[in-house]
């Protein structure tokens, strides 16, 4: 039965419908497709957008997370008003307020190993928006055991890759990328920080990428990653093979089901905010500022980018950004003083603690929640960031 379309659709598609390549019979096909969105925020903000305004008439949406004041600075999909709803929820919202002739299906939920076969079975695509690794190897394995095509993309800071992995093709994921990097060599955007139109840039690549596989148009990025930078708006492209030692989709694979993502790549599972080191000494807010104000000999060591600490800092720390802690573990003497580490929220501090226990110092503890947490606990006039 063949699709059909509302005087108020022609008029809506109707710049598709001019198009030769596309025109009715294509815009048909994106009616009738069929996409599941992993992650509605900074990549999934413009790919979310543009697919519904382009017609495609199934969008699902999976997002655990809430909107944060702080998403808005490139999560266009929100606005203020959002701030606290659950991200997939307000996505629907938008997307339907853009175009009411299509499908959203929300997924206010976890996506792991438990329920991801169930959530993407009715979808013919999985494009992941996302800024983590494990929902990254989940995704592409997903797509590799149902033979889907995998739309990819990531940021950092200045630069964004994009790639469309189809194990029935050539490469997925897991050809390029068999074991996932240690947490401290890959810092999430919460971490890192990141130009704000990147997301967008990337997203967009995403979408019109997913566009093309529903259409039938043009060259995908099968087999190919494509990488740029905004300062200098360099693009490069590069070709990619397929691993025939690949355990997924090699010549003798050995991963035929789901596993467990988390355990993997040695992250929490969703919902769970920490990625400290486990068993790492910590110490709260409040027992800190005791200590400080009982004038207790403590060394306190920020782990920040300098440009964090001019927007908020404890007096009397000393400043050694996380990356270059390693070379310059002398400058902290070797006395027995027990140094208090911090960071934004507490990731990079616990990666420095370790740090510094490897190297011998003994008395090291991680300031619960960074110095966030000493905001929001301690002296309220600092700012959150």
């Amino acid at each position: 039965m063949a699709v059909e379309f509302s005087k108020e659709e022609i008029l809506r598609y109707s710049r598709h419908l001019m198009i030769p390549d596309v025109g009715l019979e294509g815009q048909r096909k994106l009616k009738s497709a069929a996409v599941l969105l992993v992650g509605a925020g900074g990549l999934g903000s413009p790919i979310a957008l543009y697919l519904a305004a382009a017609g495609v008439g199934r969008i699902g949406v999976v997002d655990f997370d809430r909107v944060d004041a702080s998403n808005l600075q490139r999560q266009v999909l929100h606005d203020s008003a959002q701030v606290g709803r659950y991200k997939a929820e307000s996505a629907r919202e938008r997307m339907l307020a853009i175009n009411p002739y299509i499908q959203v299906d929300v997924y206010a939920e976890p996506f792991n190993a438990e329920n991801g076969m169930q959530i993407a079975e009715p979808y013919q695509i999985l494009i992941d928006g996302t800024d983590n690794f494990a929902t990254r190897y989940l995704v592409n394995d997903i797509c590799v055991l149902t033979g889907k095509p995998f739309v990819y993309g990531a940021v950092y800071r200045f630069d964004g890759q994009a790639a469309v992995f189809d194990a029935r093709k050539g490469a997925c994921y897991r050809c390029l990328f068999p074991h996932p990097p240690r947490l401290e060599d890959a810092p999430t955007c919460a971490e890192a920080g990141v130009f704000g139109v990147v997301p967008g840039m990337v997203g967009v690549i995403q979408a019109s990428e997913t566009i093309k596989l529903i259409l039938g148009l043009g060259e995908p990025l099968v087999n190919k990653m494509l990488f740029f930078n905004a300062l200098d708006m360099n693009f490069q492209t590069v070709t990619l093979r397929k691993n025939k030692n690949c355990l997924i989709c090699g010549e003798h694979p050995e991963i035929d089901g789901l596993i467990d993502y988390n355990g993997f790549c040695g992250t929490p599972p969703v919902g769970e905010a920490s990625v400290e080191p486990a068993t790492r000494a910590e110490i709260e807010p409040r027992e800190l500022a005791k200590r400080l104000d009982a004038k207790e000999d403590l060394l306190l060591l920020d782990v920040r980018d300098p440009v964090e600490v001019l927007i908020s800092r404890l007096p009397d720390a000393v400043q050694i950004p996380y990356e270059e802690l390693a070379e310059r573990l002398e400058e902290l003497g070797r006395n027995d003083r027990e140094i208090v580490v911090y960071c934004r929220t507490g990731v990079r501090s616990a990666w420095a603690q370790q740090i510094l226990e490897n190297a011998s110092f003994h008395r090291v503890k991680n300031l619960r929640g960074g110095i966030n947490a000493w905001a929001r606990e301690v002296d309220p006039s600092l700012p959150q960031y």
